[in-house]
């Protein structure tokens, strides 16, 4: 009789067991967003109107169609009068950047941001078990990660990984990586540090689809410690619940969408085709309906499911005449919405199609009003700003909306731990924001950039007015 209970409680004794397993390496592959540093250049760095005008102006290969259009996109952008640019194109250097120039933009968005880090968390560096540095551009070798380990003396045995030719999505793509990571190394600390080297590619050619990334792009970046050790789970600002990767980089269209080339003259540059935004719609929808089964509750999934069904009925009796959206709601299982801020007609269209309004668009419209389009980076100075207005409180959940030349599209999901309230990177302007209107100071001081007389005016001749006046030609 004993040898048969024995017998029969092994199995279960068994399955326990392995249960029990199965909730520990449950528990140690928690991602834990422990704290973040945004990055934020010095005054003199500032690229207010007078100081765009006057890089334009050094452009030599410049005509009077591509500067008019330079000067549009920028007063459409969304960018501010406070966003950072590049130490060399400041200092008129553009032309001859050197591998200096590029170290030293490096280093400096590395040593802020990593040293207010450890600083706030208290945490050693020979403490970092993990290290990714994810930078697009600029992969000298050393690598960044090799620089980072040698000026903080890390320990021997660190987990370094340098990623580069991500894009904008750069940053959830090292998440990914750490993430995984934490799967097979229990109780560690992950850096992650997301920028972007503009010094050295800045374009200096007149093609219109690459001259883009001079107006929107600005320095920033960001630093961010994760622990999957449980223990410090109170510390913790942020849990990841969930993360889903989309790449279409076998699609011809999407792989050359958004590519790095030369022009004819050898001018080496971003180049955005036109058919980006149809690349960038389908990446976000196919990506969509994976994560949003992860996110919305059950009610929310049946209702768009049965209303679709409908809808698909109405529309067939209708011989194909469409009868109106039948959406998800998003916000059924979402409360903040982190859009990338690249630029305004963006923010606006990725906005629209997720079903979002004024105030879910905020924190990114004023991200990118202030500090530009900081690719990588860029997520973070939105999810800055909403903890500095004080919107995120505990349980409440984040969408995380980011897309990257490939093409590829990466969303996550957070879990907020605790009510948040720092400041960080916005304490000296927060107050000021949202500003009374977004209207950039190019539409008033060079709106006459549009008068058709200008038709009949040479080039030189507007330059001259520009530097003589601050006025159009009249």
């Amino acid at each position: 009789m004993e040898l048969f209970m024995a017998m029969c409680l092994l199995p279960l004794f068994c399955a326990c067991l392995y249960l029990c397993k199965l909730v520990l390496q449950w528990r140690n592959q928690q991602c834990y967003l422990l704290a973040y540093e945004c990055y934020k250049a010095t005054d003199d760095r500032k690229l207010d109107t007078e100081s765009c005008v006057k890089i334009i102006q050094r452009n030599k290969n410049l005509g009077l169609e591509e500067y008019r259009f330079l000067l549009k996109t920028i007063v459409n952008s969304g960018l501010g009068e406070e966003t950072y640019g590049p130490r060399n194109v400041i200092a008129g250097r553009e032309d001859c950047p050197s591998l200096e120039d590029a170290l030293w933009e490096m280093d400096d968005i590395l040593s802020v941001t990593l040293d207010k880090l450890f600083d706030k968390t208290g945490i050693s560096p020979s403490k970092i078990d993990i290290l990714v540095v994810n930078v697009s551009l600029f992969s000298p070798a050393p690598s960044l990660t090799a620089r980072i380990i040698n000026h903080y003396k890390m320990k021997k045995d660190i987990k370094a990984f340098n990623l580069s030719g991500m894009g904008c999505s750069g940053s959830l793509v090292a998440i990914d990586l750490v993430q995984n990571l934490f799967k097979t190394y229990k109780n560690v600390h992950a850096v992650v540090v997301s920028t972007e080297s503009l010094g050295p590619n800045w374009y200096r050619g007149k093609v219109k689809p690459m001259i883009l990334a001079n107006c929107l792009y600005r320095s920033g970046g960001c630093s961010m410690l994760f622990t999957n050790n449980k223990a410090l789970k109170h510390r913790a600002l942020l849990k990841l619940e969930c993360i889903v990767r989309t790449h279409h980089g076998s699609s011809d269209e999407g792989y050359g969408c958004s590519i790095q080339v030369e022009d004819k003259h050898g001018f080496r540059g971003f180049n955005l085709s036109k058919s980006i935004a149809k690349v960038a719609a389908k990446a976000l929808t196919m990506n969509l309906r994976v994560l949003v089964r992860k996110v919305l509750p059950l009610t929310e999934l049946l209702r768009y499911v049965i209303m679709s069904r409908r809808q698909n009925k109405i529309a067939e009796h209708r011989r194909g005449v469409g009868a109106g959206g039948t959406g998800l709601n998003l916000k059924a299982g979402l409360e903040h919405f982190c859009i990338p801020p690249t630029e305004g007609a963006v923010v606006n269209g990725v906005g629209n199609s997720l079903g979002l309004n004024d105030y879910d668009l905020e924190p990114a419209r004023m991200a990118l009003h202030r500090f530009g389009n900081t690719s990588s980076g860029g997520l973070w100075y939105v999810l800055g700003y909403m903890e500095a207005k004080k919107r995120l409180k505990k349980r409440d959940k984040i969408l995380m909306v980011s897309f990257g030349a490939g093409y590829e599209c990466n969303n996550c999901v957070w879990v907020v731990l605790r009510d948040l309230h720092d400041a960080n990177v916005w304490k000296d302007c927060i107050e000021r924001y949202p500003p009374t209107t977004l209207v950039n100071p190019f539409m008033d001081r060079l709106s006459w950039i549009n008068d058709e007389r200008l038709s009949f005016v040479t080039f030189e001749e507007v330059m001259n007015a520009v530097r003589v006046g601050g006025v159009g030609p009249g």
